[in-house]
């Protein structure tokens, strides 16, 4: 029997909503399912009866797979809980774009058919480390150290390889996997980059300099950054998550992370069809 757990931003009803049309949808069909115990407890009780709760964490103990209802952030919210382990995630857009959630509320019904035929495919995808005050972070998207105060920019220096490649004055600098390149790094004016790249990205965010650019690496790199502004504090980012803080002098090393997250994909589309169909890149301009 088929085991899915199911998570919803709990803060949007419409993803509330979807969630319990899924429930109900596979509870008809004889799917085991469990919830978040958060979503659990806005469960109407004929649901809540069919159905187990228990913590994001645990959904790798009893679950074959994972599906989120909102947009990424929901989705890199468990991705955080499951890091290590090999629960596919499957997400589900409520949301206005959605890279990582790219399954569609509009398509509701056919996407869960799909899963229940098995007719998806599953993709690994590289994540990101950071070591602070002894304690490791990861990373599906992006990790960012940027300002802590609003009205300052900061100076970082980064390495590659113990290399010395650029002295930053900009808000921040995001290290973004080819997953996230499409996050929070493009709008930054980083490039877009296949999942399958073995690279990483270096981005600046609004830099003084006009000429420093985003740069690409080897994944297999280890990118060190340094504080170095006088009297500065900056923050550390890890997906949307501020894990800690560092001061003038403090150096923080990225690598690529020892784990992978698997995601749930449509079996009958790519990468490429994503990006035409997010970005627009088959519109006909003359209709706008």
């Amino acid at each position: 029997m088929l085991k899915i757990g199911v998570i919803a931003l709990l803060q949007r009803d419409d993803a509330v909503s979807w969630a319990m049309i899924a429930i109900r949808r596979f509870t008809e069909e004889n799917v085991e399912v469990f919830l978040e115990e958060g979503l659990a407890e806005l469960a109407p009780p004929d649901l809540r009866s069919k159905c187990e709760s228990c913590a994001i964490r645990d959904f790798e103990k009893y679950s074959d797979m994972v599906i989120t209802f909102g947009g990424d952030g929901t989705l890199l919210h468990a991705a955080y809980h499951l890091i290590g382990s090999d629960t596919p995630i499957m997400g589900v857009n409520v949301g206005k774009l959605g890279f990582l959630a790219e399954f569609s509320v509009t398509n509701l019904e056919e996407s869960i058919m799909y899963l229940l035929k098995g007719n998806y495919r599953i993709v690994d995808r590289s994540t990101l480390q950071i070591t602070l005050r002894n304690k490791t972070h990861y990373a599906l998207n992006e990790i960012l150290l940027e300002r802590a105060s609003e009205a300052k920019m900061i100076a970082v220096r980064a390495s590659v390889n113990d290399h010395h490649v650029a002295d930053y004055r900009a808000d921040g600098v995001i290290v973004a996997t080819p997953t996230g390149s499409t996050a929070y790094s493009l709008s930054s004016g980083g490039p877009i980059i296949t999942p399958s790249a073995d690279v990483l990205c270096i981005t600046p965010i609004s830099p003084h300099t006009l000429t420093i650019r985003p740069l690409v690496i080897r994944d297999d790199s280890d990118i060190k950054l340094e504080l170095t502004g006088e009297n500065s504090t900056a923050q550390i980012v890890t997906d949307g998550r501020i894990v800690g803080q560092i001061d003038q002098g403090d150096i923080v090393t990225i690598k690529k992370g020892e784990y992978i997250v698997k995601l749930v994909k449509r079996a009958d589309s790519t990468y490429y069809d994503m990006l035409r169909e997010k970005l627009l890149w088959s519109a006909d301009p003359v209709r706008f």
